[in-house]
């Protein structure tokens, strides 16, 4: 049995539970890693990563580097003499990070890898009509999410999904196959399996604003699936154009309605009820959104206070 010497490195809510699990099952934490307090709200005060809060928690030494090739944080990671290092959410790593502890560093994703390599895996899932996705761990290497795997698990999207809710099925899974991953790793019994390249690979890009953005001519499913895949963050926008109004909104909940209609795609039919836009075969039904300026809010109360105009449409 190996005696492990482990430093964790993860930055957001996802990470805590693994970090939470390996500190429940009596693995040996030398150090922590995480991002630098960033300023946040409106007072801009300094706020501390879900990580570090629950790392000083726990009373674990925590180190914050801006830079990861820092000759000084090198140093302090080697002086920690950890022999395996684990990552959860963090960032890309410089080889001399990766390669450092003599029982090699391995990450956790949130995709069954090879699929959904990349900064949001999670979203990109849902946006594309995923019935299933997972959980994997790999040995890092030079690229982005292509080592060796290790272990894997799948778990089945709901068809309502968002990916809030998916966010935290996965974060739980993920917390065992760390757990799973750490103990092959303890005994020496870890198989690796070299991930498999083909040319339909499905990458998870980083989200921005130009692939949050709506399009209201895309099929009905498409157009339901990015809803769901953007909320609860960053959220689907789209402009809508009421009158006078151009306003940059953000959708958050939605249903699908099969209809047949004459209207353009975009076009908006309220009533005192429900919010409705036509899109093709049908229309996206709205039942979160949120202003600029203003509270996420149910469609029933934004048509308490806000008048569509019989030439309202979304763009």
């Amino acid at each position: 049995m190996r005696k492990l010497r482990i430093i964790f490195m993860g930055t957001p809510d996802f990470a805590v539970p693994a970090l939470k699990a390996l500190i429940e099952n009596n693995y040996t934490i030398v150090g922590v890693i995480t991002a630098p307090d960033k300023p946040a709200g409106r007072g801009q005060k300094l706020r501390e990563s879900a990580v570090k809060h629950y790392a000083k928690l726990n009373n674990l030494k925590v180190l914050q580097p801006t830079n990861l090739k820092d000759e000084d944080f090198l140093s302090a990671l080697k002086a920690l003499e950890a022999n395996l290092q684990i990552v959860v959410a963090f960032r890309m790593l410089p080889k001399a990070v990766w390669q450092m502890p003599e029982y090699g560093t391995f990450n956790l994703h949130a995709s069954l890898l090879p699929n959904y390599r990349g900064a949001a895996p999670i979203n990109w899932a849902i946006m594309n009509g995923e019935t299933q996705t997972g959980v994997s761990t790999f040995f890092i290497d030079e690229k982005i999410d292509t080592g060796e795997m290790i272990l894997q698990e799948s778990v089945a999207i709901d068809p309502d999904e968002n990916a809030g809710s998916l966010h935290d099925k996965l974060m739980t899974i993920g917390s065992d196959l760390v757990i799973k991953t750490v103990k092959q790793i303890e005994t020496d019994s870890v198989t690796t399996t070299p991930q498999v390249e083909t040319e339909n690979l499905r990458t998870a890009f980083k989200l921005n604003r130009d692939n949050c953005k709506l399009d209201w001519k895309a099929p009905l499913e498409d157009i339901y699936n990015k809803i769901r895949g953007l909320s609860p963050y960053p959220g689907a926008w789209c402009t809508l154009c009421n009158g006078e109004d151009e306003l940059d909104i953000k959708i958050y909940e939605s249903k699908k309605v099969y209809q047949d209609h004459s209207y353009a795609s975009g076009h908006i039919v309220a009533t005192k009820k429900e919010l409705k836009v036509a899109v093709p075969h049908g229309y996206i039904k709205i039942e979160k959104i949120k202003l600029p300026g203003k509270k996420l809010m149910d469609t029933k109360s934004l048509l308490n206070g806000y008048t569509f105009y019989a030439n309202a449409k979304m763009r």
